[in-house]
């Protein structure tokens, strides 16, 4: 069963690939390299034994997506990953982030709605909560004003695939709203490689223990938390790639019970800054150089998941803690400055 990963380079979305390749399906990976690298593929391949077709393109020209889909026309599902993600960034260049985001997917969609059916699992997140009135964040909380153009897109891209999805019942679309992403494949062939300075905590702690970087900054101490610093929801990528895979089984097996749907994906705990940082100094033996800053535009306070309903309808749930996701990258790190 032929499915397409559009941003499969990335880092979800190589470590997905693997997971689709081990319970047999024949992956399209589709990517621009703007944030990641073609050597990727030989990583999948060391782990799987297989290496997944690979086919570059901007997804924002129309005219290849169409093109694509014409040469490639047995596609059973999609799962969409390529997009721009760094909310600071968003707030500094929000058209690009609209034009990336909400076009591609725009553009993808159309495609679909001319099969007779197709499963598309969408990557979304839980800056689609804002800060949220409760922890820890179910589905149903209330979806509040973005705080930041990224987490706008996300929250548009759902409502675009929901109103696509209510006018054409052949479409099947699981929106994944997924919390921090952290580690690497425990075979340290595929991880976390963002291009220039990272703008996720982890590979900037890992890039500051192994020296690139000469210390961290972690944005704010005065949040109204235990410790001061802003608590998420850290899940290992093992565990989320693994989500995208049971999600598009639900789909392509006919389980779903609408045919669009809705899953948080994360621990269920939330950890701080600074216990982020105690991880890495536990399973590194290495003190980690950091300063306290001022907060950062568009961040909020807290989000941790309530998983009961992806537990429960999914079958899936988490089994990493930090520590050994914390590890994972840390290995990754290692691997790749050696």
């Amino acid at each position: 069963m032929k499915i397409l990963v559009t941003g499969g380079l990335g880092f979800i979305g190589s470590h997905t690939v693997v997971e689709l390749q081990a319970k047999g399906f024949e992956v399209i990976i589709v990517d621009d390299l703007s944030n990641s690298d073609e050597a990727v593929l030989d990583g999948i391949a060391a782990i799987s034994g297989k290496k997944p077709v690979f086919v570059k393109m901007d997804l924002r020209e129309k005219s290849a997506v169409q093109k694509f889909f014409s040469t490639h026309n047995d596609i059973r599902g999609v799962i969409h990953f390529a997009a721009s993600k760094a909310v600071g960034e968003s707030v500094e260049q929000p058209l690009m982030y609209y034009e990336n985001n909400i076009n591609t997917l725009v553009y993808l969609l159309q495609e679909l709605q001319a099969k007779e059916e197709a499963s598309f699992i969408f990557s979304s997140s839980c800056t689609v909560y804002g800060q949220a009135d409760k922890m820890p964040i179910t589905e149903d909380a209330p979806v509040k004003v973005a705080e930041s153009p990224y987490g706008n897109t996300k929250q548009i891209g759902e409502e675009i695939i929901r109103d696509t999805c209510a006018v054409n019942q052949q479409l099947k679309a699981i929106a994944l709203r997924y919390f921090n992403p952290m580690g690497s494949h425990p075979s340290a062939e595929i991880g976390e490689l963002p291009k220039g300075v990272p703008q996720n905590l982890v590979p900037f702690i890992t890039q500051t223990g192994v020296g690139l970087r000469e210390e961290l900054q972690v944005f704010g101490e005065d949040y109204d938390t235990p410790d001061g610093t802003a608590i998420r929801d850290y899940i290992h990528v093992v565990d989320l790639a693994k989500a995208h895979v049971v999600a598009l089984e639900r789909l392509l097996e006919n389980q779903n019970k609408t045919n669009y749907e809705v899953f948080n994906v994360g621990t269920g705990k939330g950890s701080s800054v600074m216990e982020v940082i105690e991880s890495f100094e536990k399973v590194s033996g290495t003190k980690l150089p950091y300063k306290v800053v001022g907060r950062r535009a568009g961040d909020i306070m807290e989000a941790y998941a309530d998983t009961t309903k992806a537990n429960t309808e999914l079958g899936w749930q988490a089994v990493s803690s930090l520590d050994q996701a914390m590890s994972s990258a840390w290995k990754w790190e290692q691997k790749i400055r050696s």
